[in-house]
């Protein structure tokens, strides 16, 4: 019965709710409130913090979700290897990526994935803000930049170039800029992450190192939708050559400013800190992290 309640405990915290734990589970919500309450009488602690409207994880609650992801998926891996045979992988791998780079090359290997392991399922959540990455539950994520959790695991996928592009359409009518402080006479197409906004523009390297802070009339959380408005011919934008690649290569975009190259920026796989992950987590995260690897001109 334990790790049953450990098991409703990931599912709520995975759904967000003990009404979404109770849905997903056909279990009726006095079922796994009352349920919920066993568990923490159990360990003596409050493992979710609870209002009308949210919840949220206690650090024990916290403590408690990295060992039961590990407890869990061993498990379930133990019983598919018992019931299936050792090469097959089942159960549910939970993602979080970047919204454009989730929609294009996450996207193709999570359906390659899918086909060779029919017994997978996945999760995929699109976001280019800050996920908690425990808290929220998930086995993966993909970003680019710095990592600030310092108690995340962390495989360095290499460093990746950043572009400025517009599309044909916009440079014929407005002219391409020849240095990046022309880009304040231009309109430029803009990221926020969070409260913050990416117009502070990086090009060069140190001792030639130019910061332009740019403009435009369209600023967006969701990088699928700046690059949809570059191809539009709104604007010029700054972005990672795995976003817009094969838009360059088709001369959907042109890339701008190739003499003043902004500095590259590390892409990586995070992980939970617990000490080991189910083999369903790992193949896929091999075959991610070859193809992020892989992809554009490190």
């Amino acid at each position: 019965m334990l790790l049953d309640n450990i098991a409703l405990f990931r599912t709520i915290v995975e759904k967000g709710s003990l009404s979404g734990a109770a849905r997903e589970l056909g279990l009726s919500p006095t079922t796994v409130s009352e349920r919920l309450a066993a568990l923490e009488t159990h360990y003596g602690v409050v493992l979710l913090n609870r209002t009308t409207r949210s919840i949220s994880l206690t650090e024990e609650g916290r403590t408690l979700i990295e060992g039961a992801k590990h407890v869990l998926g061993e498990i379930e891996d133990l019983e598919t290897r018992i019931k299936q045979g050792a090469q097959t992988l089942s159960g549910l791998i939970r993602i979080s990526a970047p919204s454009d780079l989730g929609r294009t090359i996450v996207t193709d290997e999570i359906n390659r994935f899918l086909a060779q392991h029919p017994s997978i399922s996945v999760e995929l959540m699109l976001s280019d803000g800050y996920i908690d990455i425990v808290g929220q539950g998930f086995d993966i994520a993909v970003r680019f930049g710095a990592v600030t959790d310092s108690s995340l695991r962390i495989r360095s996928l290499g460093l990746k170039r950043r572009l400025v592009c517009a599309s044909p359409g916009y440079v014929e009518k407005h002219g391409e800029p020849g240095t990046p402080t022309d880009l304040k006479d231009h309109n430029c197409l803009v990221m926020r992450f969070g409260i913050n906004l990416d117009n502070v523009w990086r090009f060069g390297s140190d001792p030639a190192r130019q910061i332009v802070t740019v403009r435009g009339d369209r600023v967006a959380n969701d990088s699928a939708l700046v690059r949809q408005w570059a191809l539009d011919g709104h604007g010029v934008m700054y972005r990672s050559e795995l976003d817009v690649g094969s838009d360059i290569e088709a001369g959907r975009l042109v890339e701008l400013l190739a003499d003043h190259a902004p500095p590259a920026t590390p892409i990586q796989m995070l992980f939970p800190p617990s000490r080991a992950q189910p083999r369903r987590v790992r193949a896929l995260a091999e075959q991610l992290a070859l193809r992020l690897q892989g992809a554009g001109a490190s």
